[in-house]
């Protein structure tokens, strides 16, 4: 019985007919079905037929004790452009912990290059890994660490980043990197909604695109995911406009309040990537992007901004709640509040907001709405909030609103001024026809 015999496997009343798969422990065996998913069983509870040897070609070397003993050669040709993979784990990074069925992210860069083979010849490729994590503990210490390893990879040459990255927080770390890095290359996070041994994964379509993405012509900080349920392009999304809205559909990502900033073509990048081109061509841009600006000269092409400040709360508003609920509030040196509507709270909670911004605390008012802005000079609870000290954050997203206010109040003289102005593109042009 070897890697690529095809086997029928009895175990506990249940028998499973697939092709034998390299695992990366001796207690195991792991079989593909014919419907593309994998299962694991334990070797000794097993009762294993061969029905056909050597259906599939299947290295064997892959099978070992550790699979950390597998390596990957990453060859250098000086007529493609250099991409810095930055892995901090989650699904696109992941594979099955067969022990528990439960998906786990343990790769690096270089097993994402021997799990998406499509990468080969598209670029040189620089890998490290700054965080291992599942993304709902993604942390703004890890921004921090994020965004310097983003300034060493392009200062060493990098012509553009991929970011592997779990979906879950993806759009907050995407806000994070837009605020505090000004890079003159691409920036494109990537995940994927399912991971590799399903087989509508969204995992090889999304690393391909961000690829190319990375090697196009613009300096945007951008997420690249699908466009839509099929397999035929995926959207780039401007990392400040970008929110995750469906939990588990491959085109879960959209830019609220717009089209997304650009759309790759999948089949068209492939083929470029393929010549080691380029994907410009297959791009198709909604919006003028960033111009990519120049990394050579005295190392000060990329500028980072990296300090963040903690003590801020991002707080949802529902009829009914607690006024207690707030009290944790205190001494908090910027509090984010997700209104209803144009940016509304019960009149009674107006004067302990009232409170908060008399003790020094920055308190700025989104919507919970899924587009339009805030606008607290309609009715009588907005102009109270206003005169209360409120900052409108306009259409700025929420959850890109609170990374904002960690940013701006570790980096801006006037943290309020700034809440209410564009920094990164999170906040669009009113349009006030009457003035």
């Amino acid at each position: 019985m070897q890697p690529g015999d095809r086997v029928r496997v009895d175990r506990g009343g249940v028998t499973n007919e697939g092709v034998l798969l390299p695992s990366t422990t001796r207690d195991h065996l792991v079989v593909k079905l014919d419907g593309g998913y994998n299962v694991g069983v334990d070797r000794e509870e097993a009762d294993v037929e061969v029905l056909e040897s050597g259906v599939r070609e299947v290295d064997p070397a892959a099978e070992t004790d550790d699979a950390d003993d597998a390596t990957s050669e990453i060859t250098f040709d000086e007529d493609l452009p250099t991409v810095s993979l930055i892995s901090t784990g989650g699904t696109i990074a992941s594979t099955v912990d067969y022990r528990t069925g439960a998906v786990t992210a343990q790769f690096d860069a270089e097993d994402v290059l021997r799990a998406v083979p499509e990468l080969a010849g598209r670029a040189n490729y620089r890998g490290r890994v700054v965080a291992n994590i599942l993304s709902e503990n993604m942390e703004p210490s890890i921004w921090r660490d994020l965004a310097a390893a983003v300034r060493e990879e392009i200062e060493a040459g990098a012509d553009g980043v991929v970011v592997m990255h779990g979906t879950d927080t993806m759009q907050y770390s995407a806000s994070a990197l837009s605020f505090m890095l000004d890079a003159p290359v691409p920036v494109a996070f990537t995940g994927s909604q399912r991971s590799a041994d399903r087989p509508s994964s969204d995992n090889v379509m999304n690393a391909v695109c961000a690829v190319e993405a990375a090697k196009a012509d613009h300096a945007e900080t951008l997420v690249c995911m699908h466009a839509g349920q099929s397999d035929d392009a995926c959207a780039l999304h401007r990392g400040t406009r970008v929110r995750k809205n469906h939990t588990s559909r491959r085109d879960a990502f959209e830019t609220v309040g717009a089209a997304p900033l650009g759309v790759i073509d999948y089949a068209a990048a492939a083929e470029a990537g393929a010549e080691g081109d380029a994907a410009d061509a297959a791009i198709e841009w909604n919006r003028e992007p960033l111009p990519r600006g120049d990394t050579e000269g005295d190392g000060d092409a990329v500028s980072v901004a990296p300090d963040l400040d903690g003590d801020v709360e991002l707080v949802k508003f529902t009829p009914g709640m607690d006024p207690a609920a707030w009290e944790y509030l205190d001494d908090k040196d910027g509090v984010v509040i997700e209104g209803t509507g144009l940016g509304h709270v019960h009149t009674d909670l107006i004067p302990r907001i009232e409170e908060l911004v008399e003790a020094g605390t920055v308190v700025a008012m989104t919507s919970q709405c899924l587009d339009g802005r805030v606008c607290d000079r309609v009715y009588d609870t907005g102009r109270d909030l206003l005169d209360a000290g409120v900052v409108e954050a306009g259409d700025t997203l929420p959850g890109t609103a609170k990374v904002k206010l960690m940013w701006a109040l570790a980096n801006r003289s006037d943290p309020a001024e700034a809440m209410g102005r564009d920094l990164a593109g999170e906040l669009t042009e009113e349009s006030q026809p009457w003035r």
